[in-house]
């Protein structure tokens, strides 16, 4: 099977998102042939190159989502703004789907949107990139008539130029994709299965695959697109016409996203819930965890409570340090620990997130700290010497993830945003007893083999730590629980085995019939092998599919993508 792998921001880029997941998956089903199709957040990103890329990959295109041609963006329509058709099918597509987004009711204008996405996406097919078009002042105007028509949403009415030319660009960013050279029959024409790491802009070129060469889609979301779409809006300096439109955008997006796919596989039941919200159908849902490296948490697994002894009082919490995590709740639920436990200690591995607002927010969890332990100011070593210590992973106490696993008592999460709880699942692969706040899809990970407290709850955090901490027969007990869940649902065997058998079931249920043809443009009996593949290129048809097509016309050079055969698919690559 040839699978189209799509990607935003991640695989195969080093500091891509998901990046271990997909690495895993690739490799896992070696049976299959990948080729990549990545679309890039940032110039940083892609100087940093791409992972080890094993065998089975064939070919890797990339395209930028951080920058743009010149002369594309001083285009003012399809192809420069030559031609009087070109430029009224664009008007006519772009107004509909302005007119949509205005409106903002996903079921009235779900298939209206729907129309004017794929009609912009045929325009780009015949007569170039799109990208001078989108942020051309006949775009804005589209924009500025859908706001103020009879039915828009409230927020857009008041909508000034400067939040419509953000809007657009915004939006056309989304949309590049639909200005990409992927489609053809050399391309994701000739795959048999799409497979879309994420929602937005990395499902679009699956889209566009379904309808141009009727290529089946599976869109994989461990974390909701949309969902960051909304977080990540109210920490932006953007007004809120500007949001509202965009809001209404990716909603709109996503809702067509899950309408086409043929399946839709959600992380975790969280995720589906806000799938089912946004319009997927239940019977496209899958729900399929997602695959963790166990091995290296085995000796310590295996071994449980032996040596609980060590280090009874000692509560770790590991993670990424950022507001979202809430350590300020924990710094002060940890003052009522101690004073019920004198002995217990607060490990907080981690390092800050990205950005200055993160290590700002270590810095006061620090300040916080010293604050409410003064006569026991915490360090980042010496943890004999102090009740809280602040360490990364690498550092004299903490040489790897495991060790500081093996040397926690009881692991919290208190966390009052949280998508899937990586770390309570490490803790679970080492038999720890958990004490997690219920958010995100905590309460399906832990089932039953953890205590689960509300988030924002310094009281009941404190209780549940302390109730753990003065039993360790029921610590022992919920660790070896905790352990054989674990080990049953979160490992990347069972990911993988649940993705080769989606593979089969889509490509079994939606095969993709193309017409071989040789060099002459005759038909080639039996090019293709039956729905019944084997390890090694045992069949190869005589007469490539679409031999012979009309080249493409051409695409602003940003769009121009890059193309790695075998041979060279580890250029460039970190080592």
């Amino acid at each position: 099977m040839r699978v189209g792998l799509l990607t935003e921001g991640g695989y195969p880029y080093v500091s891509g998102e998901a990046r271990l997941w997909c690495d895993r998956l690739v490799r896992g089903l070696g049976q299959h042939e990948f080729d990549i199709y990545a679309l890039s957040r940032s110039e940083r990103q892609e100087a940093q190159g791409w992972v080890e890329l094993p065998p089975q990959v064939g070919s890797v295109r990339t395209a930028p989502l951080w920058t743009v041609d010149d002369d594309a963006l001083s285009a003012a329509g399809p192809r420069g703004g030559r031609g009087r058709r070109a430029r009224r099918r664009f008007e006519e597509h772009f107004g509909e789907l302005a007119d949509t987004v205005c409106r903002g009711d996903r079921d009235a204008v779900a298939d209206r949107f729907g129309n004017a996405l794929y009609g912009l996406a045929e325009l780009a097919r015949d007569e170039g990139g799109l990208v001078g078009a989108l942020r051309s002042e006949s775009a804005v105007r589209a924009l500025e008539r859908a706001c103020h028509a009879p039915g828009a949403l409230r927020t857009a009415h008041t909508a000034r130029v400067a939040d419509l030319l953000a809007a657009a660009g915004l939006m056309e960013r989304a949309l590049r994709p639909l200005s990409l050279d992927w489609y053809g029959p050399d391309a994701l024409g000739a795959v048999d299965l799409c497979h879309a790491t994420s929602g937005g802009p990395a499902a679009l070129p699956g889209l566009l695959a379904k309808h141009f060469a009727g290529v089946p889609l599976l869109v994989t979301e461990y974390g909701v697109q949309l969902r960051a779409h909304y977080l990540a809006a109210g920490d932006t300096d953007l007004s809120a016409p500007t949001r509202a439109l965009l809001a209404s955008f990716h909603g709109l997006l996503a809702a067509e996203v899950y309408r086409a796919a043929t399946v839709v596989t959600p992380g975790n039941t969280h995720a589906r819930r806000w799938q089912e919200r946004c319009g997927a159908d239940r019977a496209k849902l899958r729900t399929v965890h997602p695959g963790m490296e166990a091995d290296r948490f085995t000796e310590i697994g295996e071994r449980g409570y032996d040596d609980f002894a060590a280090a009874p009082d000692t509560l770790l919490w590991v993670g990424r340090v950022e507001p979202a995590k809430d350590l300020i709740s924990l710094l002060h639920a940890f003052g009522q620990i101690r004073a019920r436990v004198p002995g217990a200690r607060l490990r907080i591995v981690g390092a800050p997130g990205e950005g200055p607002d993160a290590r700002a927010y270590l810095a006061h969890c620090r300040a916080l700290a010293a604050q409410l332990f003064p006569d026991e100011a915490p360090g980042a070593h010496a943890i004999g010497d102090n009740p809280v210590s602040f360490e990364e992973i690498g550092g004299p106490e903490v040489p790897g993830l495991a060790d500081a696993y093996a040397s926690a008592g009881v692991v919290v999460l208190s966390s009052v945003v949280e998508g899937f709880p990586i770390s309570l699942v490490e803790a679970m692969f080492c038999g720890r007893a958990t004490v997690s706040t219920d958010v995100g899809a905590v309460v399906e990970v832990i089932g039953g083999t953890g205590l689960v407290v509300p988030p924002r709850n310094p009281r009941a955090l404190a209780e549940a730590c302390v109730a753990l901490l003065r039993d360790p027969e029921r610590c022992a007990r919920l660790g070896a629980a905790a352990r054989a869940r674990a080990l049953e649902l979160f490992t990347v065997e069972q990911n993988i085995a649940a993705f080769r058998s989606i593979y089969l079931e889509i490509v079994s249920h939606c095969p993709v019939r193309r017409d071989a043809v040789d060099e002459a443009g005759e038909p080639v009996p039996f090019a293709h092998p039956a729905e019944a593949y084997v390890p090694g290129r045992w069949a190869v048809a005589t007469g490539a599919a679409g031999a012979g097509a009309e080249v493409p016309p051409a695409v602003p050079s940003w769009a121009v993508t890059q193309e790695v055969p075998v041979g060279d698919r580890l250029k460039g690559a970190a080592v």
